[in-house]
């Protein structure tokens, strides 16, 4: 039967969800307060503005597999469950405090039967802290093997489907898995969740559309996500037919975390070219501004368990290995390969760069072995099958060509190798060389180097004095996650055979006490950044990113896997037609502003001229003579005065308040300004025009205006700050003001501000004894803020007897210093069509309206 608490999710694969059999009723007796049993049918208040103090602190970490060992008894066909000692997820324990609480959430490695789950679900739980999801067969094959593995996984290490030789191209069905996974995951966390006080961390590309279905049941739900793949540059992930999904899906998130620089500038990117959104550093964290939620971006590569990896450096199995391989290897250097099977890892390139190495260097002939040790494949399919091929096809051509009685130059270690082999090698090698073409992170060369810093122990297995001094060299590609990290690596190109070549000459030529000055820069970030002070920094970054939940109004808008949640001020709220109505009717000296593109007009719009039902509402509220009515635009005034023509009695302020004009029988007066500055402008933006395509230039009466709708979006955002930049330098000492809006650079004169417009009127009708006992102002734009502002200033600085009713409104539900919002412009329409129908004006009616010199206004 299909999975129902998902509400209008059952349309968000933009199609049905697969079918999920039932799975067992919700785990029995999961604590979520203290002293409270949940059930799955709990109803949580999601807007409860009060905590639990006495909660114990409680992480949940959520990944697609959880960190255990199963295995089946054949005798009694009960199941064995023991801890993965070297599961990351485990590890991470050690960077919260002594007292926290952890939880995971995941699947197990192997199938358990459906009359199993209930009893296994109950042992994991209460003997490892752990919640298994257990997935249906069909959906764990397509959501795995499926869509992360044979499409996330490609297309996040740049390989696309452009033939169907080389990947699977995007299917729907296999997408529809991934989602139905991604709902299992967020029920089984729904089960166990205390939302206002646990905090869940959610690992890897595998689960990326899980923060979509927690924030849409729990609205301020404190959640976090790290990426341990490499996250695409732009150009490949927008080929993803999914893409504003999956990037929507993780911008629910508080805290989302990237290894690299690199990583989180293509994830934003990718957020600023598809959806829109622009970052900023705040205080030195960036973050990007989402619905008013600031969703942040950590940066911080993950690190190794020291202890754990100490621990094996001391076994006797270590030690016993490292006297094998250093009698059977002795007075050769050994260059230290360890990967995955895995096309992206570049282990062919390796061996035709090793194999240049002898070409190049006969004298390195019987002096160098190149120990490559293969990590079972985590998938199957042709492309490993050939690059498996590939790989032994290289290593016997090297070994025939360039081998010696009692010389093999490359070992093949082709099979599951113990941790306390690699671990010896590790110790023994003189290089270790990680040349993969694209990889998330990759731990081998932090792993490398403590194993040369090696201990007490190790040191007498190697017949090394204890205090003697430690060395390593690392050839790593920059196409890794950990590069940016080892700065005394010797980086490279894994595409460039030559220059790997010469860099693997120069590991194991290098005098030792450069080898000694690079192991120990590298020690010394690998000890201090390890897997420990990656936790606690994440965690500490995703508590400071969820402090301000509930200072905010938060209301879920969007349907599927558009959901998204408002987060706004308390007193922030829609304005409602009946209430402003009820408020106009009971006035009867108004005052009403209006913006114009975005506002009365959809921003949208090709043709900027508004509708008769605009032009129609507009006149019928002039008409009124308790009202004085402005519209006030950055528009020219000619469009102004054309498309507002048979409103007569409308007053007009274009330009953003430099041209003002009261009425259709009055003329247009301007602010008397110093436009000089014009001149030094006008030839800097051109420029910029003709260097950024798409871009355009607008000339007014009173300022200039520089457009990138149309330009690339990062590089006419670049262009932006570099223009903005630019002119401030060059008019400081001039009486003009630059400012950035929304996909525009504006220059205009000192003082010029829609604020000012409000603010001339308002004073007019108090000076001609008709201060205003009504003010509507309504406007979406960063300069309408300005109005909302200023009638809230001038209002209160005014003696008159009684406040004005005010109602200042932004269009669309953002933060603003407006106190309502209306929705879009077919709203705000709508309100104007109520005050309309409340003024009621009389067919013959004449209005007086002011006319006075702009000049003398003050």
């Amino acid at each position: 039967m299909t999975v129902k608490s998902s509400g209008s999710f059952s349309e968000l694969a933009s199609g049905e969800l697969l079918e999920i059999p039932q799975t067992p009723r919700g785990l029995p007796r999961v604590m979520t307060l203290p002293g409270i049993i949940s059930d799955t049918n709990t109803t949580i208040d999601v807007d409860s503005d009060t905590t639990s103090s006495s909660c114990r602190e409680r992480k949940i970490i959520v990944a697609n597999m959880l960190p255990l060992h199963s295995q089946k008894d054949c005798e009694t066909g009960k199941w064995r469950f023991s801890l993965d000692e070297d599961s990351l997820l485990l590890h991470l324990k050690d960077g919260f405090r002594p007292d926290t609480e952890v939880l995971y959430v995941g699947s197990l490695k192997v199938e358990i039967e459906a009359f199993e789950q209930e009893e296994v679900a109950q042992r994991l739980l209460e003997e490892f802290k752990c919640v298994p999801t257990f997935l249906p067969h069909d959906i764990q094959k397509k959501f795995y093997y499926g869509f992360c593995k044979q499409q996330l996984w490609p297309l996040f290490h740049y390989m696309l489907p452009v033939c169907p030789d080389h990947g699977d191209r995007f299917d729907r069905q296999l997408w529809q898995a991934y989602v139905s996974a991604n709902k299992i995951f967020a029920d089984k966390i729904m089960e166990v969740v205390n939302p206002e006080d646990d905090f869940v961390w959610i690992h890897d590309y595998h689960l990326m559309v899980l923060p979509t279905f927690l924030r849409k049941r729990y609205n301020r739900v404190k959640l976090g996500f790290f990426l341990h793949s490499p996250f695409p540059s732009s150009e490949i992930y927008r080929t993803l037919p999914v893409r504003d999904e999956i990037l929507k899906g993780l911008l629910n998130c508080d805290l989302i975390g990237f290894h690299t620089f690199d990583y989180a500038r293509h994830f934003l990117s990718c957020c600023s070219r598809m959806l829109g959104l622009d970052y900023e550093s705040k205080r030195g964290h960036i973050g990007l501004d989402y619905f008013g939620r600031t969703v942040y971006i950590k940066i911080l590569p993950v690190g190794i368990h020291m202890g754990r990896l100490e621990s094996v450096l001391n076994m006797p199995s270590t030690c016993k290995k490292v006297k094998e391989i250093s009698i059977k290897f002795k007075g050769k250097k050994l260059i230290l390969g360890v990967d995955d099977m895995d096309i992206f890892k570049g282990i062919s390139l390796k061996l035709l760069a090793f194999e240049q190495l002898l070409q190049q260097h006969n004298e390195l002939r019987g002096k160098v072995v190149l120990v490559q040790i293969i990590n079972p494949a985590r998938s199957s399919g042709k492309d490993v099958q050939e690059a498996k091929k590939e790989t032994y096809t290289t290593v016997k051509r090297i070994n025939e060509m360039y081998g010696l009685p009692n010389y093999e130059p490359v070992i093949l270690i082709d099979r599951h190798a113990p941790r306390y082999e690699k671990t010896a090698y590790y110790a023994l090698a003189e290089c270790c060389i990680v040349n993969a073409v694209r990889d998330g992170m990759n731990l081998v060369p932090y792993k490398y180097i403590v194993c040369r810093q090696g201990s007490s122990t190790m040191d007498e297995a190697m017949g090394v004095k204890v205090n003697s001094a430690r060395t390593s060299t690392l050839v790593v590609s920059e196409f890794i996650g950990c590069s940016p990290s080892l700065s005394g690596a010797i980086r490279v190109n894994p595409w460039d055979i030559d220059s790997v070549a010469e860099a693997m000459n120069m590991a194991v030529t290098m005098p030792d006490a450069e080898k000694q000055l690079r192991h120990e820069k590298h020690y010394g970030y690998v000890s201090s950044h390890d897997v420990a002070y990656w936790a606690r920094s994440f965690m500490q970054d995703l508590e400071r990113a969820c402090k301000d939940h509930y200072d905010k109004r938060c209301w879920g808008i969007g349907l599927g896997l558009g959901f998204r949640v408002i987060s706004l001020s308390p007193s922030f709220r829609k304005l409602s037609v009946d209430h402003i109505v009820s408020a106009y009717k009971r006035t009867s000296r108004r005052a009403i502003f209006l913006d114009y593109d975005g506002t009365v007009v959809p921003q949208s719009s090709i043709v900027g001229s508004p509708s008769g039902d605009v032009v129609s509402v507009l006149s019928s509220l002039c008409n009124d003579p308790n009202n004085t009515v402005f519209i006030v635009s950055g528009r020219g005034r000619a469009s102004l005065t054309d498309w507002l023509a048979p409103c007569e009695k409308l007053g007009l302020a274009a330009e953003h308040g430099y041209f003002i004009r009261w009425n259709k029988e009055c003329d247009w007066e301007a602010l008397v300004s110093d436009l000089d500055w014009k001149e030094i402008v006008e030839p800097i933006m051109k420029q910029y025009t003709e260097a950024t395509d798409g871009s355009s230039m607008e000339i007014k009466d009173s300022a200039l205006v520089w457009h990138h709708h149309d330009a690339d979006p990062d590089f006419g955002s670049c262009q932006a700050k570099e223009l903005l930049n630019h002119l401030e330098k060059v008019l400081s000492n001039e009486p003009a003001v630059v400012r950035r809006g929304q996909h525009i650079v504006e220059v205009k004169p000192q003082g010029v501000t829609k604020g000012l417009v409000a603010e001339k009127v308002l004073s007019m009708m108090a000076n001609n004894g008709k201060a205003p006992d009504f003010v509507m102002c309504i406007g979406d734009d960063r300069s309408d803020e300005d109005m909302f502002e200023s009638i809230s200033s001038t209002v209160s600085s005014s003696s008159v007897p009684s406040l004005p009713e005010i109602f200042a409104c932004t269009v669309g539900q953002k933060p603003s210093k407006a106190k309502y919002y209306l929705d879009d412009t077919a709203d705000v329409i709508r309100l104007l069509e109520g005050l309309a129908i409340a003024s009621n004006p009389k067919p013959h009616q004449t209005t007086a309206h002011f006319k006075v010199a702009f000049d003398n206004v003050f």
